[in-house]
C-alpha cells in the first residue's frame, strides 16, 4: 500500500472501545508502543477489526506536534511517544524532524522552523511527539 502519509505504523489491536458512533481502537506496535485511534463503528465493522487483528496506523507528518519532555504541560491528545531526534532538516518555513521512538520505529512530524528553533532541536535530543487520536488513519491489508 502506498499513500502520502509519512507515518505507517504496523500493530495489533489490542483493545476496542466501542461507541455509539465511534469506536476507540488501540493499536500496539512490534516495539510497544501503543497508538489509538479514534474510528467511525462503521469502520470498525468494515475493517473487521477485532483484538488480536493486524492493521496499520496512518499518521500525516504535519499533524504530530512535537514537545519537551520536561515541558511542564498536560495535553489532552491520547498518543505521546517519547523518543530522540534522528534527524532535523530546516527549509524556509517549516522544518522536517525524523524522531526514533523508544521501541525502534521513527515517526516524521513537520513542524514551523520556529518551533524547531524554540525547541532547540537537535539529533540526541529527547522530544516527546503527541497528535490526536481522530488524526489516526486505520488500514488493514486486504
Amino acid at each position: 500500500m502506498l499513500t502520502s502519509a509519512r507515518n505507517e505504523f504496523a500493530g495489533k489491536v489490542t483493545a476496542i472501545l466501542p461507541g455509539a458512533v465511534n469506536d476507540e481502537v488501540e493499536l500496539t506496535l512490534a516495539g510497544g508502543d501503543r497508538i489509538v485511534a479514534v474510528i467511525t463503528r462503521e469502520s470498525t465493522k468494515y475493517l473487521d477489526l477485532n483484538i488480536g487483528s493486524e492493521a496499520l496506523a496512518l499518521v500525516k507528518a504535519p499533524w504530530v506536534i512535537l514537545s519537551t519532555p520536561d515541558a511542564g504541560i498536560k495535553f489532552s491528545t491520547r498518543n505521546r511517544l517519547e523518543g530522540t531526534v534522528k534527524t532535523v532538516k530546516s527549509g524556509a518555513v517549516n522544518t522536517e524532524v525524523e524522531v526514533s521512538l523508544k521501541g525502534g520505529e521513527t515517526l516524521a512530524a513537520i513542524i514551523t522552523q520556529e518551533s524547531a528553533q524554540a525547541l532547540g532541536l537537535a539529533a540526541g535530543k529527547p522530544v516527546v511527539a503527541i497528535f490526536k487520536a481522530s488524526h489516526v488513519i486505520v488500514g488493514v491489508k486486504a
